[in-house]
């Protein structure tokens, strides 16, 4: 069974003890607060594995929160959180997701369908390789650096949302492969995720305005997706 230790920060009661109780039930060690100024001291004042979120929260909203711990605590940027909200509109996702969330899930929702994305965000946590903590993938000024997931050019960062680290990053890590759209979110953000075929565009059209010169490295293959360019591997320092 498993020992994971998942926060829950959510203000609806009822909820709260669903999810707690779900948790518990499959061996997992669950903390809950009820408000977002609180859920926040407490993840960072204990280790967590998870943290399930709800946006609308008193005092500190979700929003706040994830972007607290994903931007603005590099020891805490690598804990999975899973949103769960009642907030199914596409904007509010999108927001949650540009901010670091790792999935979402609207209310009301089965419990299945909760552990289940809960075992995947898991599961792909597990599957990172530490080895590739120090990976730098070099092409002539470009820099991606694996462990401080960041982005530099001629040594000056590059200001990407997650999303656009995660794409930049798995495109380059495979020069020369080919990815449909759908490829790409599967890896960034785990099966079975949804998405539309534009949202992949305009993703890829952002990142390459940042990237200035080397977006070019990012080369559009016509009705099938995106690779990365392997003269960018031949010129790798």
């Amino acid at each position: 069974m498993a020992n994971e230790k998942v926060l829950v920060i959510e203000d609806d009661s009822d909820i709260r003890e669903l999810i707690k109780y779900n948790l518990a039930r499959e061996g997992y060690n669950v903390s809950e607060e009820v408000d977002g100024e609180r859920g926040l001291e407490k993840a960072r004042s204990e280790p967590f594995d998870l943290i399930l979120l709800d946006l609308m929260l008193p005092n500190v909203s979700g929003l706040e929160i994830c972007k607290a711990l994903k931007r603005g605590e590099p020891g805490l940027a690598a804990v999975p959180i899973i949103m769960v909200t009642a907030k199914g509109e596409e904007s509010d996702i999108v927001i949650g997701l540009e901010l670091g969330a790792d999935d979402y899930i609207v209310k009301p929702f089965s419990p299945r369908v909760l552990l289940a994305r809960i075992r995947a965000v898991l599961r792909r946590k597990q599957a990172s390789p530490s080895a590739a903590i120090d990976q730098i993938i070099k092409i002539d000024k470009l820099e991606i650096h694996e462990g401080k997931r960041e982005v530099r050019i001629d040594r000056k960062p590059v200001e990407l949302t997650f999303t656009e680290y995660q794409i930049i990053h798995f495109l380059a890590s495979r020069p020369g492969w080919v990815f449909t759209r759908y490829q790409i979110v599967d890896a960034v953000k785990g099966a079975d995720y949804p998405v539309t075929d534009r949202s992949v565009d305009v993703q890829i059209v952002g990142l390459r305005k940042k990237l200035g010169p080397y977006g070019k490295y990012i080369e559009t293959i016509r009705g099938v997706g995106y690779r990365f360019s392997e003269q960018g591997e031949s010129s790798e320092s």
